[in-house]
């Protein structure tokens, strides 16, 4: 069983991860259809996952679970892998990437609210520190400039997504992260693939050429990189701080963007960076440093 810490770093780990799948699928979904792009490359993971899963020799596991258990990952692909992608992927038709951006990392703070209400999690002073620092950064990030359907259809993926890290939570108390970030993964790619043959687009598909496949392929390898740590770290820590780790990623992907393609950063995008940084090390660091405060005999209440 991992420790708590052991966990942190998976999710941080996570976060890296999605900085740079972020960065790579802003070329792979140029070359493609994005729900094409989206389907295959979750259906891709699908497939790796449950290769690991036989690997792993673990496959008994999955043959011994319940009809209760397989609704709850059907659940899971349908409002985390499936549903919020297809608005989501909507929603940026219609809007400014940076109303996009700001308003899909939105997404701890949902996702703390609902761990509250059906978890019964409990939100510490330093979180809402955090949370307001990476409130405040995430503006300097994205400075978005109105709110209208199209902003509503990015927050509704956005619960959506927040729904769905809080029942994997509830999930992960009896599977482990591996069977949660399968059934994911393998259910969303059902259902996107779907609803491409059910709205008259599957020829999407069939028109993906070598070229697509290949960015395909490569998007698909740290989106399955994802998930595996997420998932596996998601079981031993609160939802909310694990969401909120998360949102090391975008400083992650502007600073890929700068060096590799020249995208300039601004004093404000590099505040908003700063402000990130310091708030995911307040989270990740507070609770250790107290620790190790308290293993030398140090009282916070003998100071005063």
């Amino acid at each position: 069983m991992l420790s708590e810490k052991k966990a942190c770093f998976l999710v941080v780990l996570t976060a890296i991860i999605s900085g740079f799948s972020v960065f790579l699928n802003k070329f792979g979904v140029a070359e493609t259809d994005a729900i094409a792009f989206t389907a295959l490359k979750n259906t891709l993971v699908a497939v790796f996952l449950i290769s690991i899963i036989l690997l792993a020799k673990d496959f008994p596991s999955l043959k011994s679970l319940s009809k209760k258990q397989w609704a709850k990952l059907a659940a899971i692909g349908l409002i985390g892998g499936s549903i919020p992608f297809a608005l989501f992927f909507s929603a940026l038709k219609l809007t400014s990437a940076v109303n996009a951006g700001f308003f899909h990392k939105t997404l701890f703070i949902f996702a703390a609210a609902f761990a509250i209400l059906f978890l019964k999690e409990k939100i510490s002073k330093t979180f809402l520190i955090a949370a307001g620092l990476l409130l405040l950064g995430n503006f300097l990030l994205f400075p978005f400039s109105g709110f209208g359907l199209p902003e509503l259809l990015v927050v509704t993926a956005v619960i959506f997504w927040a729904a769905e890290n809080v029942l994997s939570k509830h999930v992960l108390k009896e599977l482990n992260g591996n069977t949660v970030a399968f059934g994911r993964m393998f259910f969303g790619s059902l259902i996107l693939l779907l609803f491409i043959a059910v709205s008259g687009r599957f020829g999407i598909l069939t028109a993906v050429n070598p070229v697509q496949f290949q960015w395909i392929l490569l998007t698909s390898i740290p989106l399955l990189l994802f998930v595996l740590t997420f998932y596996n770290g998601l079981k031993h820590i609160p939802v909310s701080k694990a969401t909120a780790i998360l949102m090391l990623g975008q400083p992650i992907t502007m600073l890929l963007s700068a060096v590799f393609i020249g995208s300039a950063v601004s004093f404000s995008q590099a505040t908003g960076i700063a402000l990130t940084l310091i708030a995911i090390l307040l989270l990740f660091a507070s609770s250790y440093f107290l620790a190790f405060l308290r293993s030398k005999g140090f009282s916070l209440a003998a100071t005063k």
